[in-house]
């Protein structure tokens, strides 16, 4: 059994990764530690999960106790920790914050994108979890980078459910101002951007064009929908073979022919992707929860793969029917 620790598990991505690990056969949860929540249930931050644990929040990490441990941090507070603890030599960590994420400041942490990085992941110790809308844009756009076809400016519109502001409460994640709402924030400087360039380049260093995204917030609870537009003189149908190719060897990553739906994805680790032309215009649909396949759900992915399990162990979750 993998014993496991989380840091900072009040949030929504604590939630689901405990749900997570609850019922993952070959984990044992060993403590979850929560800012201001000590002593506190686990089930009356989380109340999904009632009846379903009796653990309570730690007040300290016991890290000489387990085997992983899941960082579900800010990005400041991820490397204030990994400076304050030592570390055990076999420790092995996930880290949820964008502090390891790109080359000038990863030190050992792999990017943790499995569609991308899958071998490297399986040799490392410590990984950083891709961002939610830096998952759903990149893998939209990763056979085309590695055919060496992204030249011109890519056009990026994605929306995300209210779950991807996170736990804490402001005016723009109020029920009453969020439903029937949509608005944009952070246009042409999310900070997912950076992680996105440097996954292309990874796969195409010629690339210099801009990524023009553009994020909305939605009026639903989860998920990421996402539209991605590029310019593309070669066919649909050879796309189609390109990016099956690309994702032939990967479980959750699917091609779809059939346009493709929100609903689809959601309480899933999926992530949809349809492709059409229009003239020389390519558009890529792409779809994710961003609770599982965009944060959680590639954590234990991740976790799969360090300590060599089948890579869906734990994962075989269902979309509703309706």
């Amino acid at each position: 059994m993998i014993k496991t620790g989380i840091i900072e598990g009040a949030g929504f991505t604590g939630g689901e990764l405990i749900r997570l690990l609850l019922n993952h056969p070959d984990v044992h949860l060993i403590f979850i530690t929560g800012r201001g929540n000590s002593g506190q249930h686990i089930h009356e931050v989380h109340r999904g999960l009632y009846g379903e644990t009796d653990l309570v929040f730690s007040e300290e990490p016991e890290l000489d106790k387990i085997d992983l441990l899941f960082l579900c941090t800010e990005a400041e507070e991820s490397r204030q920790f990994m400076q304050t603890y030592t570390i055990p030599e076999k420790l092995k960590i996930i880290d949820f914050s964008r502090e390891y994420r790109l080359k000038e400041n990863c030190g050992e942490f792999i990017y943790g994108l499995p569609e991308l990085n899958r071998r490297g992941i399986c040799k490392s110790r410590f990984v950083s979890n891709p961002g939610n809308f830096a998952t759903c844009i990149t893998l939209g756009l990763l056979p085309l980078a590695k055919n060496l076809m992204l030249g011109d400016d890519i056009y990026v519109h994605a929306i995300i459910g209210s779950t991807g502001q996170g736990r804490k409460s402001s005016s723009m994640t109020h029920f009453s101002w969020r439903n029937n709402n949509v608005s944009i924030y952070k246009p042409f400087v999310h900070q997912h951007l950076p992680e996105i360039h440097e996954s292309i380049h990874q796969l195409q260093n010629s690339f210099r064009a801009n990524i023009h995204f553009v994020p909305y917030r939605g009026n639903f609870t989860r998920g990421i929908f996402c539209t991605i537009m590029v310019k593309n003189k070669v066919s649909v149908d050879e796309l189609y073979q390109l990016y099956t190719d690309y994702y032939a060897k990967d479980s959750f990553t699917h091609i779809t022919p059939d346009n493709i739906d929100l609903k689809q994805v959601v309480n899933t680790n999926k992530c949809l992707i349809h492709l059409e032309k229009h003239d020389d215009m390519l558009l890529i649909t792409s779809c994710i929860d961003n609770l599982l396949k965009g944060s959680s759900g590639q954590a234990v992915h991740n976790m799969n793969l360090l300590f060599n399990l089948e890579e869906t162990t734990g994962l075989n979750l269902k979309a509703t029917a309706y």
